[in-house]
């Protein structure tokens, strides 16, 4: 059976690593947000990619989930002392990775060529794929600040900012990375990870192609809300300011056009009865390793049951 994962931040990671445990290297493939992408410090940084790559490498921060584990920061304590932007926090490994990355770009390689190379000298066996190489941007809208790209809301300002609304510049004239439409043309069934909707998998589907192409195909989504809050990131907070009632119902709402299951954790299993698509309870959280796999698996299974 081969899977078509979008994902983007930790808890997208986290599924993605547990599908690589219980799939075949050949049968998945992760389509990963790009829309937060940006340049910072001259250098071209990809954050979820980056958190991605690094958690099925093995490499990633096991109490942030980003970032590299056993990080030191050197060079970033050096660039606060001498006056510089210190708020977005780049370790001294993660730097090497901006910095390659950077060099490769600027010579003329495409984002989904470095990419594979960094998989490749990662030992990660997988498709990673970039939603697009063209860029993308995420815009979020905010009552104090107007318009912020992403990395400026969400690190710089911390989700402090109102919400009022996204919009993704660029995407009209963006196109699929390679690899991007053929995987999924193989793909038995797309699962979307438990990500934030509006930042992580809407930029995918903002580009054109991609949601045509997986409409064709069970689609699975895993909601990133467990008991009316985000397990990570401000998913939550974004829904409620956007006078959305933030549990996993809207969720299923959010993706009802598209969507053919949703998998919920088994504290909102009263939700179900209520749901405009068929959804399923099981325990969605994933605190270790094996959580990941099983709850691939529990995907995975329904997938099949279908």
């Amino acid at each position: 059976m081969n899977i078509v994962a979008l994902a983007g931040g930790v808890g997208g990671a986290k599924l993605v690593d547990g599908l690589a445990q219980a799939l075949s290297p050949e049968n998945l493939a992760a389509i990963v947000n790009t829309g937060d992408d940006f340049e910072h410090l001259g250098l071209l940084i990809s954050p979820d990619l980056d958190t991605v790559c690094y958690t099925l490498a093995g490499l990633a921060n096991p109490d942030t989930g980003w970032g590299r584990d056993a990080e030191t920061f050197r060079a970033l304590e050096n660039i606060r002392n001498l006056g510089g932007p210190d708020w977005f926090t780049i370790g001294d490994q993660d730097l090497g990775t901006h910095l390659e990355r950077t060099r490769r770009r600027r010579s003329g390689q495409s984002l989904s060529r470095v990419t594979k190379d960094f998989c490749q000298a990662w030992g990660i066996k997988q498709s990673v794929l970039p939603m697009s190489n063209e860029l993308v941007q995420t815009i979020v809208d905010t009552e104090e600040f107007g318009e912020l790209a992403f990395q400026e809301y969400f690190v710089h300002h911390k989700c402090e900012p109102k919400v009022k609304g996204f919009r993704f510049t660029g995407s009209e004239n963006a196109h699929p990375a390679p690899g991007v439409l053929e995987a999924i043309g193989s793909a038995d069934a797309i699962i979307f990870c438990p990500s934030n909707p509006w930042v992580s998998i809407d930029p995918i589907l903002a580009v054109p192609g991609i949601h045509q192409a997986i409409a064709q195909l069970p689609i699975i989504a895993v909601s990133p809300i467990i008991g009316g809050i985000a397990v990570k990131g401000p998913a939550a907070k974004m829904f409620k300011e956007l006078g959305i009632e933030p549990s996993a119902l809207s969720i299923a709402f959010h993706y009802r056009d598209l969507l053919t299951g949703l998998i919920l954790d088994n504290v909102d299993s009263e939700l179900i009865k209520e749901s405009p698509i068929p959804a399923y309870a099981t325990n969605t959280l994933m605190r270790t390793r094996e959580d990941r796999r099983r709850l691939a698996e529990d995907v995975l299974h329904l997938i099949r049951a279908k």
